[in-house]
C-alpha cells in the first residue's frame, strides 16, 4: 500500500528476491508504472519492477499474505477500512509509517491478531513519477507480532526480506522498538521543521540543543506512562546519537514543508501531546511545535485568506 520511497523501495527489493509482489499506487507515480514499470536508484543497485505489478485499488487484488503498509499517515483510517478486502485468516499487516497510533488505527478495521507492528530506517523519495531514489545505504526494517502465536508465519516473512537483500529483523518487543524510533523522529522532525535548519544548527546551539532534548524527553515520559518499556535515560541517548548524523541532515517533515506539502505534525508532536492529555503528562514542547507549524498542516498557507 502505497509506492512511494518506502513502499516502492523494499517492495521493489522483495520483487527482484522472486517474490510476487503488487504494488497499490495512484496519480502520476501510477501512470508512470503502467508505462515504464517501477525504476528505483541505489547505491546498493539499481532495481527494475514490471509494468504489470501495479494497480489503482485495493479491490483489484485477491488475498494476499502480507501487507505493507507505506501511505502518508493522514490516510491511514481510509486505508485501513479498505484492507478487509484483502486480509483474511492468513494475512498479516505491518504498517512501515511513522507514529505510534497507526496499529491502533488498523486495529479498529482488522482482527488484531492480523496486525503486526513494524518500522523501516531508510531515507528514500520519489524522485519523479515512476522513479523512486534511495539516498544511502540504510535500508532496514524491523517487525513483529503483538500477540501472535504464529511464529512461523514471522519466520517466512523475515526469510523474505533478508533472501531479497534487505536487512530485517524480528524483535520480541516490537512496541519498545516502534517508540523509540518515534522519540528520535519525533525531536528531529520538530525542531528542523520549526527551526527551518538542519539537525547540525539545532544540535550546536544551545536553546535549539535544549529543544531538541525536551521534546524527545516528553515523547519518552509520555510512553512510560503508556506501559512502554522505554529507558528513562533514552533522550539523553538519542542526542547523543544526534551529534553522529551528517550535519546537513533534516526529516521528510522539513521536505513537506519547504515543498509547500502536508505535514504529518498532528501525528507526531501532535500524538505527544494528544496522548499526554489522556495519561495526565505534560508535554509543553511539543505543544509548541504543533501550534507554531499548524497553519502549515495542510500545507502552505494563503496568506490572503
Amino acid at each position: 500500500m502505497g509506492a512511494g520511497g518506502v513502499g516502492g523501495y523494499f517492495g521493489a527489493r522483495l520483487a527482484a528476491g522472486g517474490h510476487e509482489v503488487t504494488f497499490v499506487a495512484r496519480g502520476r507515480h501510477l501512470e508512470a508504472i503502467r508505462e515504464h514499470g517501477l525504476l528505483v536508484r541505489s547505491p546498493l543497485g539499481d532495481l527494475k519492477v514490471p509494468a504489470t505489478s501495479v494497480v489503482a485499488t485495493i479491490a483489484e487484488l485477491d488475498p494476499v499474505d502480507v501487507v505493507l503498509v507505506a501511505v502518508k499517515l493522514w490516510d491511514s483510517e481510509d486505508v485501513a477500512a479498505q484492507l478487509s478486502a484483502v486480509v483474511d485468516e492468513g494475512t498479516r499487516v505491518i504498517s512501515l509509517q511513522n507514529g505510534v497510533r497507526k496499529d491502533s488505527v488498523l486495529r479498529q478495521h482488522l482482527p488484531a491478531q492480523n496486525v503486526w507492528g513494524g518500522v523501516c530506517y531508510i531515507s528514500a523519495v520519489i524522485e519523479e513519477p515512476g522513479v523512486v531514489a534511495h539516498r544511502g545505504e540504510m535500508q532496514k526494517v524491523v517487525f513483529g507480532a503483538y500477540d501472535d502465536a504464529d511464529t512461523q508465519r514471522a519466520e517466512d516473512f523475515l526469510e523474505a526480506c533478508v533472501s531479497s537483500g534487505i536487512d530485517a529483523e524480528l524483535s520480541a518487543d516490537i512496541e519498545r522498538v516502534i517508540w523509540e524510533k518515534f522519540v528520535f523522529l519525533v525531536g528531529l522532525s520538530a525542531t528542523t521543521a520549526a527551526v527551518r535548519q538542519p539537525i547540525g544548527v539545532i544540535r550546536s546551539d544551545a536553546h535549539s540543543r535544549e529543544l531538541l532534548h525536551d521534546v524527545m524527553a516528553e515523547a519518552v515520559n509520555v510512553g512510560r506512562a503508556a506501559g512502554v518499556h522505554l529507558d528513562p535515560r533514552f533522550a539523553d541517548e538519542r542526542l547523543e546519537f544526534c551529534d553522529t548524523l551528517p550535519p546537513g541532515m533534516t526529516s521528510s517533515m522539513y521536505h513537506d514543508l519547504m515543498q509547500g506539502s502536508r505535514l504529518e505534525v498532528p501525528w507526531l508532536s501532535g500524538s505527544v501531546v494528544d496522548l499526554g492529555r489522556e495519561l495526565g503528562v505534560p508535554a509543553p514542547r511539543n505543544r509548541t511545535i504543533a501550534d507554531v507549524l499548524a497553519p502549515y498542516e495542510l500545507g502552505r498557507p494563503d496568506p490572503d485568506r
